[in-house]
């Protein structure tokens, strides 16, 4: 038996192969010829290259080998993935993406028995986690541009990044939970005012504790910064449980939680 698929792709060919050759409007046939020619020159070959198309898998790969921590530590997103990444942060996949992080984290949230001490932490980053920074990266390049710490700043203390509306969302359920919740990012502590203002009028309120990087933890990697904080937090007590971030320096090192959450960002790179 002829499988379907190969038989579909036989006379897909065959009809192209047919209404070319019969075709009687050929301007290079014989004026004087009668009937159908069977000479005729494709227009282009029949197996077409889609360049465009290859390069948004090439791009989608890269993401995906990104958001697994398969990548090495990168700078810029590639050139070429530009309007991808573009299109991926404005349009329906970093939403759907974002909503599946939040729904994941609400259902290991509902199923963790919670002590009576008020000691269960859920601690969740801020930039690309519970604040969008995406009005100053559409402004650069969506990560082709080298990360500029001045710009960022200016754009920090403008103290305007929108909520993610999905960690909005998760964050109000694991408040409503009875989870302490803990800030940790590393924003600078001279920050501190405009990053709480910003909270707060994005609709993020009730947290635990807002730990952000003072004078000695300024040249840290992130990946060292996030887990001595979570080591003191645990000397205090806390049992974490749960644990939201962009970045997997906001996730990997000591003292992890139980469950992380990595959500997307393929803007940049922190490690």
């Amino acid at each position: 038996m002829v499988p379907s698929a190969f038989l579909f792709h036989f006379l897909f060919f065959f009809s192209l192969l047919i209404s070319f050759s019969f075709s009687d409007s050929d301007s290079d046939s014989d004026s004087n010829s009668v009937g159908p020619t069977f000479h005729r020159v494709f227009p282009r070959p029949l197996i077409v290259e889609y360049p465009e198309f290859e390069a948004g898998l090439r791009c989608g790969a890269w993401r995906v080998a990104g958001e697994a921590n398969n990548l090495g530590a990168w700078r810029t997103i590639p050139e070429e993935c530009t309007e991808y990444v573009k299109e991926y942060m404005t349009g329906k996949g970093y939403a759907v993406d974002l909503e599946m992080v939040s729904k994941e984290a609400e259902e290991f949230a509902r199923s963790v028995p919670l002590g009576s001490d008020g000691k269960d932490a859920w601690i969740f980053d801020i930039d690309e986690t519970l604040l969008s920074n995406l009005p100053y990266y559409a402004a650069h390049g969506y990560g082709l541009e080298v990360f500029d710490h001045e710009k960022f700043n200016n754009w920090v203390e403008k103290g305007v990044a929108p909520a993610i509306e999905p960690s909005l969302k998760l964050y109000e359920d694991v408040l409503n939970l009875g989870f302490k919740v803990i800030l940790l990012t590393g924003r600078s502590e001279r920050h501190r005012s405009v990053t709480v203002d910003n909270l707060i009028n994005a609709g993020f309120k009730e947290w635990d504790q807002l730990i952000l990087r003072n004078s000695d933890d300024q040249g840290k990697r992130a990946v060292l910064y996030k887990s001595e904080k979570r080591s003191e937090m645990e000397k205090d007590g806390y049992r974490i449980l749960g644990n939201s971030g962009d970045q997997w320096s906001d996730l990997l090192g000591s003292s992890v939680s139980v469950r992380s959450f990595k959500l997307p960002n393929p803007m940049y790179y922190i490690p």
